[in-house]
């Protein structure tokens, strides 16, 4: 980072309050701090295409940066997070009109299949698909190259959708740059769909496609609990490669006395050293995501997350990268809410496994009996 950029950054960090109200001038959370000057840049991704059930995610991260401004930025287990350094970009107008251009003709393609394909308006949706594949390939490169700069540039980085398609990009951008990773998954669903209703970049098929990248050398799914034969089928000849911690095998652990911190040491065991976090707020149980796109009973509590993601830090891994996706604004600002907490704790938490932030005991969990 240049010397005028870290005088820039000291000044500010020396002028703000912290106790304020989030002004609504300011960044994310309130905070005064820009692109340039900041050690974690979050990309919003206002895209929602292919969405195969509730619409809205495309605005989540709008939502989130508007509900970022009542979230207090004291945290007891890193007391200076804030001044880190996190800021936002703006939202790309391109994309974002795009994809509501996009999401009608997909829409109504949606609404064909279930339909049965009539001929009688085949015609009209011939092209769909083809477009729809343009488009997200164009993203993919898109992404792939913003967020390359930033790691370039040495920031952290933190993609924000839009529905869970979104991160590929980055995907590929931290592949260039690492020679294995894992991804921990926190998700209802599996995503694990090859060209779901014929969309190759589909929601449903993140993972399948992130799987493409060889330096992906495991899956690790949390919190799932509702996948197809198909996915399933995948699971069990990735040979070991994916590996599911189902919601009802979690809560039947639970049910039989065992505590979180032995089925988070289990989760962690799966990971190798350096970890990708792609987060689905549908992962959690869906009082807290009421708006999310396709709501799942069951999922994890928010604590029950967070804790899990520290775990994973206090391991002496590495979030090489993070995604929050699926936040639906809804009715209500709850959605917004919680995803502006869950954000600003999993930019946090990367920070501190990549030595940007230092937190309280480190050692402390893994020194406590049980």
């Amino acid at each position: 980072m240049p010397h005028s950029t870290n005088s820039s950054l000291e000044k500010k960090i020396a002028e703000f309050d912290p106790n304020a109200l989030g002004d609504a001038a300011g960044g994310l959370y309130g905070l005064p701090f820009t692109v340039e000057e900041a050690q974690v840049v979050v990309i919003p991704v206002p895209w929602e295409v292919t969405v195969s059930y509730r619409a809205g995610t495309a605005q989540g991260p709008a939502a989130i940066r508007d509900a970022s401004l009542q979230v207090d930025l004291y945290d007891p287990d890193i007391p200076d997070a804030w001044k880190l350094g996190l800021a936002m970009e703006e939202e790309d107008d391109k994309w974002a009109a795009e994809s509501h251009k996009l999401r009608a003709q997909a829409a109504g393609y949606i609404s064909w299949l279930e339909e049965g394909q009539p001929s009688t308006s085949a015609g009209k949706h011939g092209n769909v698909v083809a477009e729809v594949t343009r488009q997200g390939e164009a993203l993919l490169k898109w992404l792939q190259q913003k967020a390359g700069a930033h790691l370039d540039a040495g920031k952290a980085v933190v993609v924000l959708g839009g529905d869970h398609s979104t991160p590929l990009g980055y995907l590929h951008a931290l592949a260039e740059r690492h020679a294995e990773f894992g991804i921990l998954q926190i998700d209802a669903h599996c995503d694990l769909r090859p060209a779901y209703e014929g969309f190759q970049y589909s929601h449903a098929s993140i993972m399948y496609n992130a799987l493409q990248l060889p330096q992906v050398k495991k899956l690790v799914q949390v919190a799932i609990r509702d996948l197809c034969q198909q996915e399933a089928d995948l699971i069990d000849h990735s040979g070991g490669r994916v590996v599911m911690f189902h919601d009802r095998f979690l809560q039947e652990e639970k049910f039989a006395g065992k505590k979180w911190r032995k089925e988070c040491d289990k989760i962690i065991a799966q990971l190798p050293q350096k970890v990708y976090l792609s987060f689905d707020i549908d992962g959690l149980d869906p009082k807290l995501c009421p708006g999310t796109g396709t709501p799942v009973p069951g999922g994890l509590e928010f604590e029950q997350a967070l804790y899990l993601i520290r775990m994973v830090v206090r391991s002496g891994r590495e979030i090489i990268g993070c995604d929050l996706n699926e936040v639906a604004p809804g009715e209500t600002d709850w959605n917004g809410i919680v995803g502006a907490r869950l954000l600003y704790n999993m930019a946090n938490w990367m920070a501190v496994s990549q030595g940007r932030l230092k937190a309280r005991d480190m050692g402390k969990a893994d020194k406590d009996e049980d």
